[in-house]
C-alpha cells in the first residue's frame, strides 16, 4: 500500500523560504486581510498575532517570524473589527476566549482568540476552499470502504495539527459525491464548507445555529439524517449520544485528541466510571467500525507526509474490546494488512523504505522507536 504525501493545510503556493517575512510596503499598518493574503500566497497554515508581539506564521509545521514591529492595541482592535461583530467582540471581552470562523474572498479561517500576559492574542488557521478528495490525499483505500457503511461509529484521531479535519472533510466529500444520503454536521466552528452534491448536506455551527452542542446532537436524531458529523467528542454525554446514534441506523463521525487506535479505545472507556465500563465495552464493540489515528511528519522536499495507526473493527477486534484485552487488538493490527489495518510503526517503516522520510525523523515520532529501529535494520 503506497503511503501519502499529505498536502499542507492550504493549497500549494509560491516556494516558502525560512527568512523573516517582510512587512508590506504600504505605510499604514497592514489590514488583517493583507496579512491573511500573505500567509495564503506563501502556503502557511497558521497566523499568530498578539498585542506586544510581532506577527508570526506556521509553515510546514515550523513557527517563523516576521520583521514587522510589535502589534499595538489599536492595531489589534482594528483586526478584530475585520473579523467579528460588535456582539462577538463584547463576548470575547467578557469571557476572555472566543472560537469562530470567518470567510475572506480567497480563503476561510478558523479563529481562536484568547487573553494573555501581554494582552489579547489570536491564532488563525487557514482552511482551503477546495476540499481535497481521498484520492488527492492518497489516503488508504480502506477509508472509502468505511465511508460506505450504512451505520456505525468512525473515529478520526490525532494531535492538534495532524490533518484530522482535512481527512474528515475528504471522507464526508466522498459520501456527498457518491451516495444519496442526508449528511448533518455539528461543528465548533464550521471549518470546511460543503455543497450538496448527490447527498443533501446541512452544516450547523455551535453558537450561531445552535446554543449547545449536546442539544444539537440530540435534535439531530429527529432530523432524518443518515450521516452525522459530531466534530470533537469532548465528554461522556456526547460520546454516549454518538454511540446511541450509531446503533440506531446512523453513520457517525467524531474526533478525539489521541495518538493511536488502542489509546482511543482507552480514552473512550476512561470517560466512564469503573462500574459502567463493562456495558460501555459491549456498546463500543458493537457500534465501532474503525479508528483512523493520524500524524504528520516532515518528508523530502520540505513537505509533510501522513502516517496512520488504523484499526478496522473486525470480529476478532470486537471480541477483544468486549474483554478489555486491548494489547491483543494491537497484535491483530500488526498482522491484518489484508483487512486494511496498519500500526503507526508499519506506516512509518513504509515511508522510510520508500525514501519519503528519513529514518531519524520516523524514529523521533514513533510510539515504539526500539521496535521500529529493529524493523528497519531487519529490512536493511
Amino acid at each position: 500500500m503506497s503511503q501519502p504525501v499529505f498536502p499542507p493545510g492550504i493549497p500549494a503556493r509560491p516556494t516558502f523560504t525560512a527568512s523573516p517575512i517582510q512587512q508590506p510596503s504600504a505605510s499604514p499598518p497592514p489590514s488583517l486581510e493583507q496579512i491573511v493574503r500573505i500567509a495564503y500566497d506563501q502556503g502557511h497554515s497558521d497566523i499568530h498575532l498578539g498585542i506586544g508581539e510581532s506577527p508570526r506564521f506556521r509553515a510546514r509545521g515550523e513557527i517563523i517570524r516576521s520583521d514587522w514591529p510589535t502589534t499595538e492595541p489599536s492595531e489589534f482592535q482594528d483586526w478584530l473589527r475585520e473579523l467579528l461583530t460588535p456582539q462577538q467582540i463584547d463576548h470575547f471581552r467578557q469571557c476572555k476566549e472566543f472560537d469562530g470562523a470567518h470567510a475572506f474572498s480567497f480563503v476561510r479561517v478558523r479563529i481562536n482568540l484568547f487573553d494573555a500576559l501581554k494582552g489579547a492574542a489570536m491564532v488563525l488557521r487557514l482552511i482551503p476552499q477546495k476540499i481535497l478528495s481521498l484520492d488527492d490525499l492518497k489516503l488508504p483505500h480502506v477509508l472509502q470502504d468505511l465511508c460506505a457503511h450504512p451505520k456505525g461509529l468512525l473515529l478520526v484521531t490525532g494531535p492538534t495539527g495532524s490533518g484530522k479535519s482535512t481527512t474528515l472533510a475528504a471522507m464526508i466529500d466522498w459520501i456527498n459525491r457518491n451516495q444519496s444520503r442526508h449528511i448533518l454536521t455539528i461543528e465548533d466552528p464550521i471549518e470546511f464548507v460543503h455543497e450538496s452534491r448527490q447527498s443533501l448536506i446541512r452544516q450547523r455551527e455551535v453558537g450561531r445555529h445552535t446554543l449547545q452542542f449536546h442539544h444539537a446532537l440530540r435534535a439531530a436524531l429527529r432530523e432524518d439524517p443518515d450521516v452525522i458529523l459530531v466534530g470533537e467528542i469532548r465528554d461522556k454525554e456526547t460520546l454516549s449520544t454518538a454511540m446511541e446514534a450509531s446503533q440506531t441506523g446512523h453513520l457517525v463521525f467524531g474526533t478525539l485528541h489521541t495518538n493511536s487506535a488502542v489509546k482511543t479505545v482507552e480514552r473512550v472507556l476512561g470517560m466512564y466510571q469503573p462500574e459502567e465500563q463493562e456495558s460501555v465495552r459491549q456498546s463500543l464493540a458493537e457500534s465501532l467500525k474503525g479508528i483512523i489515528s493520524q500524524g504528520l511528519i516532515q518528508s523530502a522536499g520540505g513537505k509533510r507526509a501522513a502516517y496512520h495507526d488504523l484499526m478496522i473493527n473486525t470480529d476478532a477486534c470486537k471480541d477483544y474490546i468486549k474483554k478489555g484485552a486491548l494489547d491483543d487488538v494491537e497484535d491483530i493490527m500488526q498482522r491484518s494488512e489484508f483487512d486494511g489495518m496498519m500500526t503507526a510503526n508499519q506506516s512509518l517503516q513504509r515511508l522510510v523504505e520508500s525514501g519519503q522520510v528519513e529514518a531519524e525523523k520516523a524514529l523521533a515520532v514513533s510510539p515504539r522507536p526500539n521496535e521500529l529501529s529493529q524493523a528497519l535494520r531487519g529490512r536493511g
